[in-house]
């Protein structure tokens, strides 16, 4: 074997056994946050691929779900938890399979198509009083004019959205 495949074959075993070192590590959960999702099976859009894939839609909505966790920590004083229930998802942008073969598992995002997501909520103190409720049905017809600090995440869009809510129904406390 050439010295330089040999190079290439250490790199590449460091690269896979380094790549779970690399992960990032799941919210831990200190009890701010409860975070549950309805029917995601009916959802409008939850999806990397042009196929249905229930796989991939847990995994995005895992990740929405942790995002949701992490920052209620900002968001929710200590002593109350914030129960959400998430009722649709459809993500920015859309699959435009009359592209063509090589196109179809590509999202296009536009502004035509915004993110939207669906949810009803509740605030509860230490004793489950409801401090606060509603319904939200979150949208951003400009979410592509806003300056996105991780281009790379494909639930960027989505997750502004949940921040816009978190910071308009739960200012900080001073």
């Amino acid at each position: 074997m050439k010295p330089y495949h040999r190079l290439l074959c250490a790199i590449a075993g460091l690269l896979a056994v380094s790549s779970g070192w690399a992960a990032e590590p799941a919210a831990k959960s200190d009890g701010r946050a409860e975070v549950t999702f309805a029917h995601p099976e009916k959802f409008a859009d939850v999806r990397s691929y042009y196929s249905e894939n229930d796989k991939d839609r847990d995994a995005l909505l895992d990740q929405l779900k942790e995002y949701i966790v992490l920052k209620s920590k900002t968001y929710v004083p200590e002593g109350q938890k914030l129960l959400v229930t998430v009722t649709d998802v459809d993500m920015a942008g859309d699959f435009e399979p009359w592209r063509g073969p090589a196109m179809q598992d590509v999202r296009v995002v536009k502004d035509i198509y915004p993110p939207k997501i669906d949810l009803e909520f509740k605030l509860v103190d230490a004793k489950g009083a409801v401090l606060k409720e509603g319904k939200r049905q979150l949208r951003d017809l400009a979410f592509q004019m806003k300056i996105s600090i991780n281009r790379d995440d494909e639930l960027r869009y989505e997750k502004a959205l949940l921040d816009d809510w978190l910071r308009d129904d739960f200012p900080r406390q001073k």
